[in-house]
This record gives structure tokens, C-alpha cells and sequence, in this order.
């Protein structure tokens, strides 16, 4: 499917791959503490913390599936992305300051302090799932690209690059991600912004012909409009794209971390308003590439596509037989930073969650070192566990048991930001109703899952139902599986709580303390005002 690639473009992704290396070579004599290895000692300025947020939210799966989704069909997958400044402008304010005032290192200390220790652990070993078998997918996805171009054994690529984001993370920690995340970051926009300026000026007629066949196919539109849950509509991805914020910005390590790695609270909302503010029109921009592509192949004089080709297949076809030497070797490039920039700082992540949630929870009295060295282990387990199952994918095709395997993170991770919510905004949530809400979200999530989930068990080629319980099986779309575990916490957990004689929770931890602490500071603002200056 590839024309072969010019030695020029391998250079370019070599020296991309050594450079990610170099950076962590560089910071290594910093990492002494682990302050420093897992929040860069507080002291990145906010705009670099800001593009790294950014970097590590666009990811090559945005880089490979938004202009497959916009070829197919149109932006309503952008929808979600959209949500997530209007979540940020209500909450940003609130989160940052309590974050950084509650927790050392881990997000789910908050939660622990907020409920207790079941909810810490609950919370952190979803995220742990979660982000692990994420990173497995990227690894999977990407090495299933970067094979797609260059001329190497997929199973090499994933080695290879594995071996890269590892040494990256180990050698140079939060401050290595960071700055690397910066150039990586400006590297995809580079790529992107390319990509589009050549798109749009390849059919006869330049931009104005790719703007008239877009607008005859509606494909820069947002619908269906219908008010309909079981298909993917503007109404669920709007749902999906509110609590994806909350979840992503209130109760995700790989953010939060970010938060502490600022140097006060003002810069750490403000790289949070960076982040948020640079992620948005880049989603666009590679939504607005599979627009362009759509145009280009449907174009007068256009070259014919292969038969069958899928959606999702065209960028990557287009990369390898429109790009001319060199530009080529710079999207594969821009490919692969998007991979390391999510990868590093899952690892990074994973790792302070290990030492912060588990092993200092067994070793109380470990020193600093022991605490740094557990925790560069773990960087370590994490990558080389994460490419085993990106190896798992590639043999098995990604079906069959681990898509049961990852059926069941989603049972066992179900309502996480309805524990936030809850926790944040109501005092008379205590740790006995929110256990109920989490037993009651897990229960229905296990329903939905089973009911809704087919797998090919035993690689037959038909797919069964992992519970076929008929016509009372969970039919709404998969996306809003998450909104309603989320709602049932948040709901049965509050009624649940007063089921319970427990004391109202410290205000501090609540959205009522920082309410409190704006009257304070508004009153003392009068107050400075209505007093008369005296000679």
C-alpha cells in the first residue's frame, strides 16, 4: 500500500526517535528526589506545562482516527471536544486551588481525604486499568501505522518504540516529558497545519472547489440532532463531551500532575486554559483534514482509491502516495511525537499512582530514595507491560479476550466523576452511601457491558453476545454508558447518605469552602473601599 520511503524520511524519524531520547538523557541529573521525577519540583512556567496538557491530550489516535471519522461521515465526534471549555470556565477556578492545597502527588488522595480509603483505592486502581490498557492501545495503533509507512516489522516498531518512551521517562522524569511534549507538540501542529495547506490546494479550483464538496455531502456538520440515545447523536456526544472534561480536568493523574508541576495556582490555571484552548482547534484542524481528503478523492481528475479501502485507512494512504520527500518523513515523524507525548506521561503516571497509592501504603516509612527508585521500576513494568499487550493486539488481532479483558476495566471503573461530583459538591456525602452508589454503578455497568458487548470468543468470525438477555438488552449507545454509571453514583450515593448518622464533611474539601473563601475575600474588598483614606 506504500510507495518506498526515501532515506530522507527515515532520517527525519530517526532523529525524532533520538531526540526524545537525548531529552531524557539531559534532565537525568536532575531526577534526585521525587518531587522532582514525578512533578518537575513545581517549577515549570505555564505556558510549557500548558503545551504539554495539550501534547498529551492530542494523541496519535486523534492524529489517525479524526480524519478517518470526518472522511466517513462528519465532525460530530468533535462535539466532546467542544464541551470542554465550557466544563473548564465553570470549574477551573474551583479544581486547581484544591488540588494543589490537598494533594502531594496523587490525585486520589483528594478522594481518601474526601471519603476514605476504599475510595482511594477504588479510584486509582481505575484510573491504573484504565491507563494501562490505553497505552497498550496506542502502542498497538501507532506501531500499526508507523508499519503502514516504513518499511519495518510491526512487532520491531512497537519494541523500538517502546524502548524510546521508556528510557525518555525513566532518565528524565516530569521535567524531561514536559519539555519534549513542547517540541513534540509543535511538531504536530507543523504536521497537521501541512497537511491541510496541501489538501486544499491540490483538486482543480483550490479552496473554494473543497469547500463546495464539502458543502454538498454535509460534511462539516454536527448531527443527527435527533433526541436519540441509542445512536451517536449531537445530544450523546454533548453528554459524552461534558463529563469527558470533568473526568479528564477533575480526576485524571496525567492532569492533575500537570497542576502541580506549575509554579503557583495562577499558572496552573492558566497552563490548564492553554491546554484546553490549544487541544480544541487542533481536534478541528484534523477533522477538517478528512473534509479535505473526502474533497480530493471525490474531485475532478482525482486518483482512484484502492477498492474496499476504509475510512480510517485514506490519511495514511494519502501520507505515503501524495507527500513528496521529506514533508513525508515529517508527518511520520509528527505521527510517532504524538504517540510518545501520551505514552511518557502514562508512564509517569502510572508510576507515581504505585508509589503514592500503593507503596508508600505498605512501606510507610520508606525514604525518598527507596520511593524514587520503586517508582523508576515501575516506569519500567509499565512500558514493557504496556508493549506486551500492543504485542497481545497485534497477534490476536486486538479481538477476543482482551476484548472481554477491557469490557471488564469498564465495569470496575464505573462512575469516577460521579465520586468527584459527589464528593465536591455536597457535604452530607459520606462513605457508606457512596460505597451503595458504587455498588449500584458497577451492577448496572456490568449489565450494560455484558448486554451490549460482542466478542469473537473463539475466533470463528461470529461474534456473540457475552449475555444475551433479548429485548431487555442495554441498547443506548456506548457513549453514554459512562454519563449514566456516572449520574447513578452521584444520585444513589447522595440518597444513599442519608441513610447514615455521619458528621458533614470538612468544607475545605467542598465547592462551600472556596464559595466561602470568595464572599471573604469579596467583603474584605469592600471593606478596603469604603474606607476613607486619612492624612
Amino acid at each position: 500500500m506504500t510507495n518506498a520511503v526515501h532515506w530522507i524520511d527515515y532520517l527525519i524519524v530517526f532523529m525524532s526517535v533520538a531526540a526524545a531520547i537525548g531529552v531524557g538523557i539531559y534532565f537525568a541529573h536532575r531526577q534526585k528526589d521525587t518531587n522532582t521525577y514525578f512533578a518537575a519540583g513545581g517549577k515549570i512556567p505555564a505556558w510549557a506545562v500548558g503545551i504539554s496538557i495539550f501534547a498529551t491530550l492530542i494523541s496519535s489516535v486523534t492524529f489517525l482516527a479524526y480524519p478517518g471519522a470526518a472522511y466517513g461521515g462528519n465532525w460530530i465526534l468533535l462535539v466532546q471536544g467542544l464541551m470542554v471549555p465550557l466544563v473548564l470556565l465553570l470549574l477551573i477556578d474551583i479544581i486547581v486551588p484544591l488540588f494543589r492545597k490537598v494533594v502531594k502527588l496523587s490525585t486520589y488522595e483528594y478522594f481518601e481525604r474526601r471519603f476514605g480509603k476504599f475510595a482511594r483505592m477504588y479510584s486509582s486502581f481505575a484510573f491504573t486499568l484504565g491507563h494501562f490498557s490505553k497505552a497498550g492501545t496506542v502502542f498497538f495503533l501507532v506501531s500499526m501505522a508507523l508499519a503502514t509507512f516504513l518499511d519495518f516489522n510491526i512487532y520491531t516498531i512497537a519494541i523500538v518504540l517502546g524502548v524510546t518512551i521508556i528510557l525518555l521517562t525513566l532518565l528524565g522524569g516530569m521535567e524531561a516529558i514536559v519539555w519534549m511534549d513542547v517540541a513534540q507538540g509543535f511538531l504536530l501542529i507543523g504536521g497537521g497545519l501541512i497537511c491541510m495547506g496541501l489538501l486544499l490546494f491540490l483538486p482543480e479550483g483550490g479552496p473554494s472547489e473543497v469547500m463546495r464538496i464539502a458543502a454538498e455531502n454535509n460534511k462539516i456538520d454536527f448531527g443527527p440532532y435527533a433526541w436519540d440515545f441509542t445512536q451517536l447523536t449531537f445530544l450523546v456526544m454533548a453528554l459524552n463531551g461534558v463529563f469527558y472534561a470533568l473526568q479528564k480536568y477533575g480526576t485524571d493523574q496525567t492532569i492533575v500532575q500537570r497542576y502541580l508541576a506549575a509554579k503557583t495556582n495562577k499558572d496552573a490555571k492558566k497552563a490548564a486554559y492553554i491546554g484546553v484552548l490549544m487541544s480544541v482547534p487542533i481536534w478541528a484542524l484534523f477533522m477538517f483534514i478528512g473534509t479535505c481528503l473526502f474533497a480530493y478523492y471525490h474531485s475532478d481528475a482525482a486518483p482512484l482509491l484502492p477498492d474496499g479501502i476504509k475510512a480510517d485507512e485514506v490519511f495514511p494512504y494519502f501520507i505515503s502516495h501524495e507527500l513528496p520527500v521529506g514533508i513525508r518523513g515529517l508527518i511520520i515523524a509528527a505521527l510517532a511525537a504524538a504517540a510518545i507525548s501520551s505514552l511518557d506521561t502514562d508512564l509517569n503516571c502510572l508510576s507515581a499512582i504505585a508509589v503514592q497509592d500503593y507503596y508508600l501504603r505498605f512501606k510507610k516509612n520508606a525514604t525518598d530514595r527507596q520511593q524514587l527508585r520503586f517508582g523508576r521500576l515501575m516506569v519500567v513494568l509499565s512500558g514493557v507491560g504496556a508493549v506486551g499487550v500492543a504485542i497481545l493486539y497485534i497477534s490476536w488481532g486486538g479481538e477476543g479476550v482482551l476484548g472481554a479483558l477491557f469490557s471488564l476495566y469498564a465495569i470496575f471503573s464505573a462512575g469516577i466523576v460521579g465520586i468527584f461530583l459527589l464528593g465536591l459538591c455536597s457535604r452530607r456525602a459520606n462513605p457508606q452511601g457512596l460505597l451503595i452508589g458504587i455498588v449500584a454503578a458497577v451492577l448496572f455497568t456490568a449489565y450494560a457491558v455484558l448486554t451490549s458487548t460482542k466478542v469473537d470468543i473463539h475466533g470463528t468470525g461470529d461474534p456473540v453476545t457475552l449475555l444475551d438477555l433479548g429485548k431487555w438488552n442495554f441498547s443506548h449507545h456506548k457513549y453514554m454508558l459512562g454519563v449514566y454509571s456516572h449520574l447513578i453514583v452521584l444520585v444513589v450515593g447522595y440518597l444513599a447518605s442519608f441513610l447514615f448518622a455521619v458528621p458533614l464533611a470538612d468544607k475545605e474539601l467542598t465547592i462551600f469552602g472556596y464559595l466561602e473563601e470568595r464572599r471573604k475575600e469579596k467583603a474584605a474588598s469592600k471593606s478596603d473601599v469604603d474606607v476613607e483614606p486619612t492624612l
